[in-house]
C-alpha cells in the first residue's frame, strides 16, 4: 500500500512535460576503466581540474546533475593526449593501475600530487555499520589539510576526523562535531608536494578521516549516493581556491553596506527600542550600517509576519533608518506555522501549492520550532523557491536591506535527531536533475544551501538591479553562490575567540569568503576585555556583526564604559578608514575566488613549514597581517609570524622591519599588532560613520615601498548589481637615484568616484613623505625623494 502510494504520489508531484527532460551530455574526454564489478571514470574538466566516478561496471551511467557543481562549469574543456593506462592534459599525467583501479595524478615534470592509498574503494562508508562506499587516498608525513568548511579543532584538519551532517549545535565545543555546514572540500598541502583539492560531490552524511584512524591515510565516504569527486590540482593553496571558485561558483557579492559594522541580539523588542539604539549609536558617533532583527520581531514566531503590538509603525521604522543610512536586516526562518483557518498566508498558500514535506506514509510533516507546529518547504523544487522568494514583496516594499535564513539544518525541537526523520520526503525538480523523490537522508545537508537560494533568487526578482543579501546558517558547498554565513551560536570565551578565526578562514577556503562569527560570543556574556579583544579581531574580518543571546549580559558597544567604547570605536572606525582597500578586496574575490581573509600560508607557502604559531594570525588580501596573540588573554610575549621572503612595516606607525625578522610582541589591551607588507599601496579614506556616507577630504593612498610594488583603486555605488564600476592600478619603484616613482594607470570603467584628490602617503625609512594628487582621472606619475 505505502509503495503503491509513493508510486502515485511521485507521478503528481514531479510530472512533466517530455520536452522538459535534461539532453544526455557528451561524455568529456578522459578514461573509463573496469575491474571487476567496479568502473572507474575519470573525466578532465580543464587542464587541472578531474572529474572521477566510480561505481558498478554493470549499472548504467548515473545521472549527471549536481547540487554543488552548475551544469556549465562541469562541461569539459581540456585537451587530452591518451597514454598507457591513463592520458595528460597541458598540465597532468594521469594514470589507472588496471589490476587494482589505483589512480595517480602527476604534473607534467612528474612529481606526485596525489595517489590512492590501499583499497582505494569499498563498498560500506567508514562507518562500519553504514552502507554507501569509502575511498582511500596516501597522506604523506607532513602534509597539513584546510577547508571543510566552520569545522571546529582548529585551521589545520591533518589527524583528525569529521562528519558532514548539518546539525543546530547550539553551545557548541570548540571541538564539537558536526555543526552547521556540509562542505565536502578539503585542500592539502605541504609535505613537499604541490597542494591539491579534492570535492566529494555527494549530499548524503559523509565522513573525512586525515590520518586519524590510519596514519598515512586520508578515507572519505558517504552513507548512500554516488562516489563522485573532483580533484582540483591547482598547485598551490590559492590555486586550488581558485579552481574551487571556478567549479562551484564565486560568493556573491553583497552590498557594500555589508563591509560596515552591524549590530544584532536575539532580541530587540519593540520598534521603539530598535530606533533608541540607532539613537545611541549616532549620539557615541560610533559607526553603524546594519541592525538586524531577530525572532522576536514576528507575530508568534511566525515567519512572514510583523507583531504590530510591539512594532506597530514597522515599515516607517525600516524607512526611517534607511534615511539615516542604516539598513535593517530581518530573520525569516524556513519553518511554516501550522495554522489552518486562520488566515495565515504562507500556510494556506503553501498548502494550495503542495510546496512542502511530507512523510514516508504520505501524511504532511509537522513538527515544533519556534512557531510551535510547523511545516517545511521542499526547497528542491523550483516551484517551491520560487513561491517562497514571492513571501518576501512586503519585507521588500518595506524596504529591509537583506534577510537572515537561520534553522535552516533543519533545525526541529523535542526530537533525538534535532531535525526531521531520515525517510521523509522531497521533491526534486530542478536544474539539470531527472524528476524524482528523494528522502531527507539525502536531501538533508542541501536543505539550508537550497533555502538561501529560494531567498536570493526571491529578492532578486523583486529587485532585479539590486544585489541580494542573505545570510545563512546552514549551507552546502557551492552554497556561496547565495548567502554569506557566520559560524553560528558561538560562546563568549577566548576559546571561542582563537576558533572563530579559524573558522572564518577556512569558510573562505572553502568558497564562503563573506562569513563572521557572534561577535562577543552568543552565549554567556562576554568580560569587558574579551569583548574588547573580539571588536579588535573582527574589526579585519569580512563580516563584522555583534551579536548576544537573550538572558545574557548586553554587548553593545558602550556597555563596559567609556574607556573601553573609545578603544572599540578605534578599531571599527579603522575598519571604515580601510573601505577603498576591502572595496577591491571584495571585487577580487568576486572575480577570481581569493577570500578576503586569508591565512598567512595563503600568500606564502613556505610559512606552513615555519613552526611560528600563527594561530592568530591572518591577512586581508595578502597585505595586511593582522597578528593576534595565539593565547587569548594571556599576559606572555610572543612571536610575530612574518613572512621572512618579504619586508614588512608596522601598520600603526609606519617604521620599517627588516627582512626576515620576526619581533617579539607583548601583549596590551586595546592595543592589536598590524603589519604591511613591502610592495603595498593600500587606499585609505576620510571617516565616516556609515559606509554609504560620502567622505569628506581626499582619498589617501599610502605607499609601502618594496619589491613589486602595486595595489588598485576600485569604486562602484555599493549597490547596483550590474552598474559601472571603477579599476585603477597603482604601481612603485625605484628609479636608481634615490628616488621612488609612483604611478598609476588610466581608470578602467565608468564610474565616477567620490574622491576628487587623493594624498599619495610614502612609507620611508626616514619618516613619511606626503603629495597631493588631482590627476587620478588619467594616467600619471610623481618623484619621491628624500628616502
Amino acid at each position: 500500500m505505502q509503495h503503491r502510494w509513493i508510486g502515485a504520489l511521485a507521478a503528481a508531484w514531479i510530472a512533466v512535460p517530455a520536452s522538459a527532460a535534461p539532453a544526455k551530455p557528451v561524455p568529456p574526454p578522459g578514461i573509463s576503466i573496469s575491474q571487476g564489478a567496479v568502473r572507474l571514470t575519470v573525466t578532465a574538466l580543464s587542464d587541472e581540474v578531474l572529474r572521477v566516478r566510480v561505481g558498478d561496471a554493470a549499472a548504467p551511467e548515473p545521472e549527471d546533475s549536481s547540487w554543488a557543481v552548475p551544469a556549465v562549469r562541469r562541461r569539459a574543456r581540456a585537451v587530452v593526449t591518451p597514454s598507457a593506462n591513463g592520458f595528460t592534459t597541458a598540465k597532468l599525467a594521469v594514470s589507472v593501475d588496471p589490476a587494482t583501479l589505483a589512480l595517480t595524478v602527476r604534473d607534467r615534470r612528474g612529481q606526485l600530487i596525489l595517489a590512492d592509498a590501499p583499497g582505494a574503494y569499498q563498498r560500506g562508508s567508514i562507518d562500519p555499520a553504514d552502507s554507501g562506499f569509502t575511498l582511500r587516498k596516501a597522506m604523506p608525513v607532513g602534509q597539513h589539510i584546510f577547508g571543510m568548511g566552520d569545522k571546529t579543532g582548529g585551521l589545520d584538519r591533518a589527524g583528525k576526523s569529521f562528519v558532514n551532517w548539518n546539525t543546530d549545535a547550539y553551545g557548541f565545543g570548540s571541538a564539537d562535531d558536526p555543526i552547521y555546514k556540509s562542505i565536502p572540500f578539503y585542500i592539502a598541502a605541504g609535505a613537499g608536494q604541490p597542494a591539491y583539492g579534492l570535492l566529494l560531490d555527494n549530499t548524503w552524511r559523509s565522513g573525512f578521516d586525515f590520518g586519524h584512524r590510519h596514519p598515512g591515510t586520508i578515507e572519505f565516504g558517504a552513507d548512500g549516493g554516488q562516489a563522485d569527486y573532483y580533484i582540483l590540482a591547482g598547485g598551490s593553496v590559492a590555486g586550488v581556491v581558485r579552481d574551487y571558485a571556478l567549479l562551484t561558483g564565486t560568493a556573491a557579492r553583497p552590498p557594500r553596506w555589508a563591509l560596515g559594522y552591524q549590530q544584532s541580539r536575539y532580541s530587540y523588542m519593540s520598534s521603539a527600542e530598535v530606533r533608541s539604539l540607532v539613537d545611541r549609536f549616532h549620539a557615541e558617533h560610533f559607526p553603524l550600517d546594519v541592525v538586524w532583527l531577530d525572532i522576536d520581531y514576528q507575530d508568534h514566531n511566525r515567519p512572514f509576519t510583523v507583531d504590530r503590538a510591539v512594532f506597530p509603525d514597522f515599515e516607517r521604522m525600516v524607512g526611517d533608518l534607511a534615511a539615516r543610512h542604516v539598513v535593517t536586516v530581518p530573520i525569516v526562518d524556513l519553518h511554516i506555522a501550522a495554522a489552518p483557518d486562520e488566515g495565515y498566508g504562507p500556510y494556506d498558500s503553501g498548502l494550495a501549492g503542495n510546496h512542502f514535506t511530507h512523510r514516508r506514509d504520505g501524511s504532511l510533516y509537522v513538527a515544533p520550532v519556534w512557531p510551535g507546529a510547523s511545516v517545511f518547504p521542499d526547497f528542491t523544487n523550483a516551484a517551491t523557491r520560487a513561491w517562497w522568494g514571492e513571501l518576501y514583496a512586503p519585507l521588500a516594499r518595506a524596504g529591509v536591506g537583506g534577510i537572515w535564513n537561520d534553522m535552516n539544518e533543519p533545525a526541529v525541537f523535542q526530537t533525538p535527531s534535532k531535525t526531521m526523520p531520515l525517510d521523509n520526503l522531497h521533491r526534486v525538480a530542478s536544474d539539470d536533475f531527472a524528476p524524482r523523490l528523494a528522502t531527507h537522508a539525502e536531501i538533508h545537508n542541501v536543505l539550508g544551501m537550497e533555502n538561501s537560494r529560494a531567498t536570493f533568487d526571491g529578492l532578486l526578482a523583486l529587485r532585479p538591479a539590486e544585489r541580494p543579501f542573505v545570510m545563512t546558517r546552514a549551507s552546502y558547498a557551492g552554497g556561496q553562490r547565495y548567502a554569506a554565513t557566520w559560524t553560528g551560536d558561538n560562546s563568549a570565551t577566548d576559546d571561542h575567540l582563537k576558533l572563530s578565526v579559524a573558522q572564518i578562514l577556512n569558510l573562505g577556503l572553502s568558497g564562503f569568503a563573506w562569513s563572521g562569527a557572534d561577535v562577543g560570543g552568543f552565549t554567556g556574556g562576554p568580560t569587558p576585555r574579551l569583548l574588547t579583544d573580539w571588536f579588535a579581531i573582527a574589526a579585519f574580518t569580512p563580516v563584522f556583526r555583534d551579536h548576544s543571546a537573550k538572558g545574557v549580559p548586553r554587548a553593545e558597544p558602550w556597555v563596559d564604559g567609556a574607556e573601553e567604547l573609545a578603544i572599540r570605536r578605534r578599531f571599527v572606525e579603522e575598519r571604515y578608514r580601510l573601505l577603498p582597500f576591502l572595496d577591491q578586496l571584495a571585487d577580487l574575490n568576486a572575480r577570481t575566488g581569493d577570500p578576503l581573509m586569508r591565512p598567512i600560508f595563503y600568500d606564502d607557502e613556505a610559512m606552513l613549514a615555519s613552526g611560528c604559531d600563527a594561530s592568530m594570525s591572518f591577512t586581508l588580501g595578502g597585505r595586511l597581517l593582522i597578528a593576534g596573540n595565539p593565547k587569548p588573554g594571556g599576559e606572555q610575549p610572543y612571536t610575530a609570524c612574518l613572512p621572512p621572503t618579504a619586508g614588512w612595516y608596522d601598520y600603526w606607525s609606519g617604521q620599517k622591519i627588516p627582512v626576515g625578522s620576526q619581533p617579539k610582541l607583548t601583549p596590551t589591551h586595546g592595543q592589536l599588532p598590524l603589519f604591511v607588507r613591502a610592495g603595498s599601496i593600500i587606499p585609505r579614506q576620510p571617516l565616516v560613520e556609515h559606509s554609504r556616507d560620502t567622505p569628506v577630504g581626499p582619498l589617501e593612498i599610502h605607499v609601502y615601498p618594496g619589491p613589486e610594488c602595486h595595489g588598485e583603486l576600485y569604486d562602484d555605488d555599493g549597490l547596483s548589481l550590474a552598474g559601472a564600476v571603477r579599476r585603477q592600478g597603482l604601481t612603485c619603484a625605484e628609479t636608481g637615484d634615490g628616488k621612488l616613482r609612483v604611478g598609476w594607470d588610466a581608470p578602467r570603467g565608468r564610474y565616477r568616484p567620490w574622491w576628487k584628490s587623493a594624498i599619495i602617503i610614502v612609507h620611508a625609512a626616514d619618516g613619511e613623505r606626503r603629495h597631493s594628487v588631482t590627476g587620478l582621472n588619467q594616467a600619471g606619475a610623481i618623484l619621491v625623494t628624500g628616502r
